[in-house]
């Protein structure tokens, strides 16, 4: 970019703009390696303390450069104006000089002044030899670059603190050495010009009609000028060393050796960086400690060359050696490899031996001319620190120096964050003499970070460091957001300055809408706001400013809750151009436009300025668009203005925008721009002579932020620290630019409150988390913020709990040899007692041969670190003895080696049997059980181990009173003993089995006694609300290093992908991820660092369900129900939907839904809950159709929840709603006459049918009617209603019974009836109750002899054909036959009649009677006595039935009267049966007759009798008599004939009316 011309002749006052030739020397300068001398200390004592000589020297060798300049001045007398003026300058810096030493401005930067000082005091021109050709274009013609006085005058807002007054100090006298050794010459317009050399650091320029002495003054001045800035720039750095501190760097890294035994090696290194970094030498990444091994290692530091000499290599030195420099700015590390080779032949060892003598150390210089080593140490030191914003804070520590020097104190700095902190009105450093403090008057976020406190004393200097940590101060407004914090002002001009602050980490709980920026004037206590609308970018550009006043600046964020409180001032600045400050802290009373110098040509007026050029968009937020261009070329003497214009690329419409503020500086920033659209810019110049033509357009903005904010950070890694902090790494946000740094925010596990870890961004991917909860687990999250704002934030970290530091674990012990090969051992130990707090990654085996009791030297068995406490060392000789040590190794470091082993004697083993197990412990020590676990042996064996056995025994018992405590081998590698006494001392060994036997029984684990210890406590089963379920312990007896360590069968389940575990202090759990089948087993605890402290828990299939069924219950907590939603009709139709609760508190809940949608008490509706009871109800008054759907309850009480639903759709709901009508209709029938319940019927015991019904609300007048098939039945008698029942009876029903009965009860109040329906199914149903009744009246079995034969029979109270009779005899259902047959005599005999029994017949019988339903069997047992009795009766009643049937009798034919008219013959006729054929013989009037020719009697066939009488007469008349008779029997049949007279009777009955007259 170009620069406007009274810029680049000012540029010196702006870093930003420093001359190209100065940059490149003092770059020059940066790249060299800084001599390491205790001369040039910082501080004025050690400037005072110089040597005369030296001063002497100096001078000279600057007075020989002044005489060479003034012998080329004085040969040029046209320039005696300018001498005068270049004297008068002179004078000036001489002032200038003397004026900062009486004020004591001592420090680095004003030591330049002492080097000024000792230029020529011949006049000098000045001339313009430092501007290029291109530069001189632009400039106007005789203008000349103005001379500034070298005393400093402070302007207020403008020069902001002390160190950067005396900083512009020098840069003047810099220049001003540099303007003063050229001369001055004014050069015409033909004048030509070359082009400027990369090569040399000032402007040559040839001028027409140069002499040659001229060429030769002005070479001999360059070189002047050269020395000059060389020397200047030279002291400005030593005495400004906190401006050099830089990285290390390896200027010669160590190279790689491969050597023989017993040689030395020595490995180079030299680093170069500020402060002298310090270099630590590793073998395999662990310190090489030169105490530990002497004479084995030599490190030596010295004239910046470091080494590291290893003496007699032997084998194990074979590594990778690292060394590592470090100072205040960073780290840095070379490896070299170092292979030692084994010498296989003879050598003489006297060609190795340690070549280098050890070198002296390093020593100081002191101002006093001897040599010391200084040892600076730190007591009392401060720690991490905890402040608010607002507090008074003070850092210390007391300073010990040895040896004490008198008068000659330690350079003390301090540093935030690597960068020097300067006394302000914020801090205050100080220095007593003994003690150093950092006092912080007023606490701002800006104060947080890492304080480093560095001594030096010479070349010697020691550091400590610790965090400061500052909180937000309380706000004002509850919600609002915290200050911001960095408020800077990064650009000013005479339009606008813009200031730029960071985002403060804690939002008050809402996201922050933007930020209000305020101003000050400074020398004034009124704020005003800058902008009316937040600004979301942390940068805004301040206008409306006030040129050459100096303001100050604050910013407030804003969220949804108010705003915050604001941040700390930002340091002045004024509205003015770089250039025109710097005129002004030279010459606050020149005009702006600088110094103008009339030379031959008098300057033209009336010049129209022409167009900026390089206008270009250099920043563009959503709020503002920031222009920036370069002056033109043609402009005239007279300052120029600036208009800007835009265009809307939518109507391409040209727009001043600054019409009534013309722009003064070549930079402005456009508001009010609509965000997303499109614009371009240009710029016009003006002055009095008119506006100018328009600059090129810019390209095309849209308005909008081009910085995005940043991606969230990843990969979260949280590292244990210190018992109160925690290492939090990360994977720095991808693609961020211009990024600020990150926030940090820590949550204790299951809070769900985060906190801020640090209120100032940190850069970097790593930050240390101070002031935690020791023993809590933490989760961490980070987010980037740049300008744009403040990134999503990144994924949770995994959990981590907050521990002490770890250390290296103790030594191992116990080694013992399992197994012996011919060149190879294997070795086995015991894990070491303390593990430093951290697992135990590994062991490192060393060895050594003996030879005649002579040990050897130690050797290393493995470069690779073993997990297991057992190695196999190859490559040893037969027959050779050794001894062995191990160490243990942790992620802290490598322990201490263990005790050197026994000697064991390497040669062949042939044992088959398995060797001894190991590493016995027990653990769950109770009063009767203990646990036992061991490890496999190494040596198996020739076969694989199949099993173990356990031993045990009392720890005082002898020998031989071993016990077994398993007659089987166990696969298992533990073992739960009990059945011990309690308060008993126990020892046990295990012992391996195999094919081949059992081997040798492992080392004894105890004595343990058999005891529950106070305080022990067993594992404890829980579960959650949210029905995760988990095992916990916890141990009051921890050690400080003790840990939990989880178990399934006792297998370690660190791996396991269903378990997750969490300890807490002195407290743990493990959680089941999703408990199942997979799950089962035994869970136990372990506590490292203890004796045996443990505890199990057992999970079977019946625990696994009740565990599942409790988290089910505790996951989804219901309100427990007694009765289901239910509902009932009340009278008059009212429907109740009711449910009931086991238990309600008084803050339960109900929700009652239809058809999903809320439904709430009204006209419709009416609820009611009563919490004693739990009964929820809600009546309604009637059920329409649209009130068919889905009802249910939502139980809501406390975090239980319930429902019960009620579906009532379809037939459900019709019935339901048919029901309630009824019961309507019941309510308005019931207030007449009516039933209080309906007919029905009862089968009395008689078997007769009794239809009843109870009546209600009756009178005297009312009236009862029966009707069958409405056909009306009439009732004699006649109800009287008292006992409320009516009933009608129906005696042997039967089938023509069926039909519809009904009953009417009527009065002036109305009437009632009720109708049963007997018929079809409900008939069916009654018989059967009849068939029943029948059945049960049947009486038993009884036997009954019959002339048939034998008959057996019940006697029922009523038969009817629907009562099913089933006979069988012994079990078997009797087929009916002639012989057999079964039937019913009348209504009330139900027999089996088996004629002509035989004694097959005899057994048991059964009748069942079957009403439809149920059988009723009745049984008799017709065998034995029983039986011959009925058969005899039987045989005696079938010989009467023979006798009475073929006896004589009469079949019939004979009448009893026969009356005969006399004279008549009378025919009678009979037929007689009789087996044999009866006799027969007639009587008459009792006596015989017998036949003649009046009366015949015959006699034929023997069957028919006949009787005849010829001509009867009146003496026929009488009572006759036929007589049958055979040998079984004979009958008499008597009949009467009676003769009438014709006559007689006519007679007769003429004499009857006569004496029925008479009678009258």
């Amino acid at each position: 970019m170009s620069l406007p011309f009274y810029q680049k002749l000012h540029e010196h006052y702006d870093r930003s703009y420093r001359n190209k030739d100065l940059r490149t020397t003092m770059s020059q300068y940066h790249e060299q390696e800084k001599k390491s001398s205790a001369i040039y200390t910082h501080g004025s004592t050690a400037y005072s303390s110089r040597s005369l000589a030296a001063r002497r020297q100096e001078s000279q060798a600057f007075s020989q450069a002044s005489s060479s300049s003034a012998s080329y001045l004085q040969q040029a007398s046209q320039a005696t104006t300018e001498s005068s003026l270049a004297s008068a300058v002179s004078r000036k810096a001489a002032s200038a000089y003397d004026y900062g030493y009486s004020h004591g401005l001592t420090d680095s930067n004003l030591m330049l002044e002492d080097y000024s000082s000792k230029l020529s005091p011949q006049m000098k021109r000045a001339k313009k030899s430092l501007l290029s050709g291109e530069e001189k274009e632009n400039l106007p013609s005789d203008y000349m670059v103005p001379i500034f006085s070298g005393r400093q005058v402070h302007v207020s807002g403008i020069t902001d603190t002390e160190e950067e007054r005396i900083k512009e100090a020098a840069a003047y006298i810099a220049q001003r050495n540099l303007l003063a050794s050229e001369e001055g010459i004014t050069t015409s317009k033909q004048s030509t010009v070359s082009k400027q050399s990369l090569s040399t650091l000032h402007q040559e320029e040839v001028f027409e009609k140069k002499s040659r002495k001229v060429a030769i003054r002005e070479k001999a001045e360059r070189l002047s000028l050269r020395k000059t800035l060389e020397e200047t720039e030279a002291f400005h750095r030593k005495m400004n060393e906190d401006h050099l501190l830089h990285a290390p760097e390896f200027v010669i890294k160590p190279r790689s050796h491969t050597v023989w035994e017993k040689e030395n090696v020595k490995l180079h290194c030299s680093v170069s960086g500020w402060p002298a970094p310090r270099v630590t030498w590793y073998k395999n990444q662990v310190p090489i400690n030169v105490h530990a091994n002497p004479g084995k290692y030599i490190i030596e530091s010295r004239y910046g060359m470091h080494t590291l000499e290893i003496n007699k290599c032997d084998f194990e030195d074979t590594a990778q050696y690292r060394a590592s420099a470090m100072n205040a700015k960073g780290e840095l590390s070379a490896y070299a490899s170092v292979v030692v080779k084994r010498y296989k032949g003879e050598f003489d060892e006297t060609r190795f031996h340690a070549g280098a003598s050890t070198l002296p150390l390093s020593f100081a210089v002191t101002p006093y001319g001897y040599a010391s080593k200084f040892d600076i140490h730190f007591d009392d030191k401060f720690d991490v620190s905890f402040g608010r914003e607002g507090e008074t804070l003070s850092l210390g520590c007391r300073v010990v120096i040895t040896p004490e020097i008198k008068h000659f104190q330690p350079e003390i700095q301090w540093y935030r964050n690597g960068i020097p902190v300067s006394s302000s009105k914020w801090v205050q450093p100080h220095w007593s003499g003994d003690r150093a403090t950092l006092t912080f008057s007023h606490l701002n976020k800006e104060d947080e970070g890492l304080y480093t406190i560095r001594v030096r004393m010479g070349e010697y200097y020691e550091q400590y460091s610790a965090y400061v940590f500052v909180r937000d101060g309380d706000a004002e407004i509850e919600g609002a957001p915290a200050s911001p914090l960095d408020v800077v002002c990064v650009d000013a001009n005479k339009d606008y300055i813009i200031v730029t602050w960071k985002q403060p980490a804690v939002d008050g709980g809402s996201p922050i809408l933007g930020y209000f920026i305020d101003k000050c004037e400074v020398g004034t206590d009124s704020w005003s706001q800058c902008n009316d609308t937040p600004v979301k970018f942390a940068r805004f550009p301040v206008t409306g400013l006030l040129e050459g006043r100096s303001y100050i600046f604050r910013v407030r964020a804003v969220n949804k809750s108010g705003i915050g409180l604001p941040s700390r001032v930002s340091e002045p600045a004024a509205a003015l151009d770089p250039a025109e400050k710097a005129r002004l802290r030279s010459h606050p009373s020149a005009p702006w436009t600088g110094q103008i110098i009339v030379t031959e040509e008098e300057p033209r007026e009336g010049i129209v300025p022409g167009p900026p050029t390089d206008l270009s968009v250099t920043e563009a937020t959503q709020s503002y668009v920031v222009l920036s261009w370069k002056p033109p070329g043609q402009r005239g003497h007279e300052g120029i203005l600036y208009f800007v214009e835009k265009c809307d690329m939518e109507t391409e419409n040209w727009q001043r925008v600054n019409t009534e503020l013309p722009v003064k500086s070549p930079r402005f920033a456009l508001f009010d721009l609509t965000e997303g659209k499109s614009y371009r810019f240009r710029v016009r110049c003006s002055n009095s002579a008119g506006v100018g033509e328009p600059s090129e357009a810019t390209e095309v903005t849209v308005v909008g932020d081009k910085l995005d904010i940043p991606k969230a950070p990843g990969n979260i890694i949280p590292s244990r620290n210190t018992d109160t902090s925690v290492v939090v790494s990360w994977e720095e946000s991808k693609d961020a630019k211009e990024l600020v740094g990150y926030y940090i925010e820590s949550s204790v596990v299951g809070s769900g409150k985060w906190e801020p870890c640090n209120n100032n961004p940190v850069k970097g991917p790593r930050f240390t988390c101070h002031g935690l909860a020791t023993g809590q687990s933490y989760i961490f999250r980070v987010r980037a913020v740049n300008a744009a704002g403040l990134s999503e934030y990144s994924q949770d970290s995994e959990a981590i709990e907050v521990k002490a530091a770890i250390a290296a674990p103790s030594p191992p012990y116990d080694i013992t040899c399992l197994e012996s090969f011919r060149d190879s051992m294997v070795l086995g130990w015991k894990q070491p007692d303390k593990s430093g707090g951290a697992e135990i990654t590994g062991y490192y085996v060393n060895y050594r041969e003996v030879i005649d009791g002579v040990p050897g030297k130690w050797r290393e068995a493995n470069i690779k670190a073993v997990s297991e406490e057992a190695y196999k060392i190859s490559n040893l000789k037969e027959n050779t003895v050794y001894q062995f040590q191990v160490a243990a190794m942790n992620i802290a470091g490598l322990g201490v080696p263990s005790a050197v082993s026994e000697c064991f004697k390497c040669e062949e083993w042939t044992i088959a049997v398995p060797g001894p197990p190991q590493n016995l412990k027990y653990s769950e020590v109770r009063k009767t059980s203990l646990v036992l676990q061991w490890k496999p042996p190494i040596h198996s064996g020739r076969t694989p181990v199949t099993g173990y056995f356990v031993d045990m025994k009392e720890a005082n018992a002898k020998d031989d009173q071993w016990r077994g405590l398993n007659k089987a081998a166990l696969t298992n590698k533990y073992l739960k003993v009990q059945g011990l006494q309690e308060g008993v001392s126990y020892v046990f060994r295990v012992r391996a089995i195999n094919q081949a036997g059992v081997g040798k029984p492992s080392d004894l684990a105890g004595p343990v006694v058999a005891e529950t210890r106070p305080g022990t406590k067993e594992l404890v089963v829980s579960v959650n609300d949210d029905g995760i379920i988990s095992l916990n312990f916890e141990c009051d007896q921890m050690a400080p290093n003790s840990e939990f360590t989880w178990s399934k069968d006792y297998v370690a389940t660190e791996d396991s992908a269903r378990l997750e575990v969490e300890s807490k202090g002195n407290k743990t759990k493990i959680t089941f991820k999703e408990l199942g089948m997979e799950d089962l087993g035994i869970y136990s605890c372990d506590v490292t660092e203890t004796d045996g402290i443990a505890a199990s828990y057992l999970i079977d299939e019946e625990e696994l369900k009740r565990l599942l069924a409790l988290s089910q219950e505790h996951k989804f907590p219901t309100v427990a129900v007694k009765s289901d939603l239910a509902v009932e009709i009340l009278e008059k139709g009212q429907v109740r939907f009711w449910m009931q609760a086991e238990k309600l508190s008084g803050n339960a809940k109900v929700n009652y839904v239809f058809n999903e949608k809320e439904i709430f008490e009204g006209p419709k509706y009416k609820m009611h809950i009563d919490r004693n009871t739990g009964i929820i109800e809600m009546f309604m008054d009637k059920l329409l159709d649209e009130d068919e759907g889905t009802y249910t309850f939502q139980l809501q009480d406390g975090r239980a929840t319930g429902h019960s639903t009620l579906v009532l759709i379809g037939d459900v709901y019709k019935n339901l709603q048919k029901e309630a009508e009824f019961q309507r209709q019941e309510w308005i029938r019931k207030q007449g006459p009516h039933f209080a319940e309906y007919l029905s019927w009862e089968v009395t015991g008689e078997c007769n049918v009794l239809l009843k019904c109870k009546v209600a609300n009756i009178k005297k007048e009312t009236h009862i009617l029966w009707y069958k098939d409405e056909r009306e039945i009439s009732v004699d008698e006649k109800h009287d209603f008292k006992d409320g029942i009516c009933t009608l009876l129906i005696t042997e029903f039967s089938k023509k019974d069926a039909g519809i009965y009904e009953v009417i009860l009527k009065d002036d109040r109305g009437k009632d009836k009720s109708r049963l329906k007997l018929v079809d199914k409900a008939f069916q149903e009654l018989m059967t109750e009849v068939c029943k009744k029948i059945a049960l009246s049947a009486s038993d079995l009884k036997i009954q002899s019959t002339a048939e034969g034998i008959r057996l029979y019940s006697l029922v109270t009523y038969y009817l054909d629907d009562l099913k009779v089933n006979w069988s005899h012994n079990g078997t259902a009797i087929r009916y036959t002639d012989r057999v047959k079964s039937g019913v005599t009348g209504e009330q005999q139900i027999w089996l009649q088996i004629s002509e029994p035989t004694p097959n017949d005899q057994g048991k019988y059964v009748m069942e009677l079957f009403d439809g339903k149920t059988g009723h069997q009745k049984t008799v047992d017709l065998s034995g006595q029983d039986y011959e009795e009925a058969f005899a009766e039987f045989q005696r009643l079938k010989q009467a039935a023979i006798a009475e049937k073929n006896r004589a009798r009469v079949v019939g034919g004979l009448p009893d009267v026969v009356t005969i008219q006399e004279g008549k013959t009378l025919n009678l006729t009979c037929t007689v049966w009789g087996d044999p054929t009866p006799e027969i013989s007639w009587l008459k009037n009792e006596k015989s007759l017998d036949s003649d020719d009046h009366c015949n009697l015959r006699f034929e066939a023997g069957k028919t009798a006949f009787f005849t009488v010829t001509g009867v007469t009146t003496a026929d008349s009488g009572k006759y008599g036929l007589v049958v008779k055979n040998k079984y029997g004979s009958e008499t049949i008597d009949f009467t004939i009676s003769v009438f007279i014709p006559e007689e009777e006519a007679r007769m009955a003429a004499a009857k009316p006569q004496k029925g007259a008479k009678s009258k």
